[in-house]
């Protein structure tokens, strides 16, 4: 048996918190942990929480709860944009040891020698506002996916919303040290690299490099065979971005663009970049120049002064667009924000019902993208993921596929073709 102390890991939120835990993952291997499963006993346990809504702090509080409950005399670390936000809040929950804050969170060996618990919790958070530095960080989840980190922090200060607060002003890493960490993953096997950032079309903000400048200089790494461009602002979508994803041979064709509401009243008091004629812009133009594109987007309902023609108004606009998926948020009031200070609140069960309806019309949407791809050919990048004889993966596109598991496929673009939606949003596919 081994004598080595273990470590499990456990990530709420986004794609950039999955690239900043592998980071911490990898650290902690290289001081001897050995991972194990976060539903295991272990050692240490560190949670890298998300508060993004209020329903996100609940989860974090449970599943800090949970490793406490498991493991009595375990480390538990807890860090990230919730540590940042209500550090003191979190560093009370009996059990937990260690509150790091967002700058801190990749620097746990800084901060603790022997992860022995103590009487109470240390916490160290520092102002996050002043902080200029930009740490890199990657996943590498089965060798088929990486998310690459490029950029952290926003400078939008969109009225709902705490992000600044919880990861600072825009910052981005240099285009040379993304290649160094695009190198590096496709040395890992990957084949897929996502491009995550809390706003990654700020890219080189500050300096003389931008998102275009980017997108040339990965175009040329070898080893890396999909580039996948995540969540972006429709303001920072330039047409000369939409034609290199049109020609590009690694730049696939799948955007998501943040829209939040369909209704010019609500954009506003959300302190938004744009109107929604200008996301309707970006929206026809990507499918103009790519057919085939898959476009996401996010909405949020039930923000203050939402009212019920605000809403509809809000329905019929992604109604008009050739929209494939979409994101439904209810709006959760969160501390120190705009909105949290406005009238007109809306009621929980009116929010409650319009998301009801908004899931309802994403679904719609999915459904009459996926069958526009029904028995037309696709390429399909198939994960290390075996479930009772099935193998998924996605489509360029971002349809989700399965087909009967071959491990000869694995980690390997396959042509196929695509055949019909299938329980879980799947289309089935028969390889060619």
């Amino acid at each position: 048996m081994s004598s080595k102390k273990t470590v499990a890991l456990y990530t709420l939120g986004c794609k950039l918190n999955y690239a900043e835990t592998a980071t911490i993952e990898r650290q902690f291997v290289e001081k001897g942990f050995a991972p194990v499963q976060f539903s295991e006993k272990a050692d240490v346990y560190v949670i890298n929480t998300c508060s993004v809504t209020s329903h996100a702090d609940k989860k974090c509080r449970n599943i800090i709860h949970r490793a406490v409950k498991k493991s009595p005399g375990s480390f538990v670390a807890v860090v990230g944009c919730y540590s940042q936000l209500q550090s003191e809040e979190l560093a009370a929950i009996p059990g937990v040891d260690l509150v790091l804050g967002t700058k801190e969170k990749l620097r746990i060996f800084d901060f603790v020698d022997d992860f022995s618990k103590g009487e109470e919790a240390r916490v160290y958070s520092c102002e996050i506002m002043k902080t200029l530095e930009f740490d890199s960080s990657y996943s590498v989840s089965g060798r088929t996916r990486s998310f690459v980190k490029i950029q952290d922090g926003c400078d939008y200060f969109c009225s709902y919303c705490t992000i600044p607060l919880a990861r600072g002003l825009s910052r981005s890493n240099t285009i040379e040290r993304v290649l160094a960490d695009v190198e590096e993953v496709a040395g890992k096997g990957a084949k897929e690299v996502v491009l995550t950032g809390v706003n990654i079309g700020d890219f080189g903000k500050g300096n003389s490099e931008n998102f275009m400048d980017l997108m040339k200089a990965l175009e040329k790494v070898s080893g890396i065979e999909r580039i996948r461009i995540s969540s972006i602002e429709p303001n920072l979508i330039t047409d000369g971005m939409i034609d290199f994803v049109a020609k590009s041979e690694k730049f696939v064709p799948h955007f998501h663009i943040p829209l939040q509401a369909g209704c010019d009243k609500i954009l506003q008091l959300m302190n938004r970049k744009y109107l929604r004629e200008a996301f309707a812009d970006r929206v026809w133009t990507i499918k103009k120049y790519i057919p085939v594109a898959g476009i996401g987007a996010d909405v949020i309902t039930g923000f203050p002064g939402e009212t019920e023609k605000d809403f509809t108004e809000t329905c019929d606009f992604i109604r008009t667009l050739p929209i494939s998926f979409l994101h439904v948020f209810s709006y959760s009031e969160r501390k120190n924000t705009k909105a949290a200070r406005l009238p007109d609140k809306v009621h929980p069960a009116e929010i409650e019902r319009r998301s009801k309806l908004l899931h309802a019309l994403a679904e719609e949407k999915r459904k009459q993208f996926y069958k526009e791809f029904a028995g037309k050919p696709a390429e399909v990048l198939f994960e290390a993921y075996n479930k009772k004889g099935k193998m998924y993966g996605f489509t360029q596109n971002y349809i989700r596929v399965e087909a009967d598991y071959n491990k000869d496929f694995i980690n390997r673009r396959v042509q196929v073709i695509l055949e019909k939606e299938e329980e879980k949003e799947l289309m089935s596919c028969k390889i060619v």
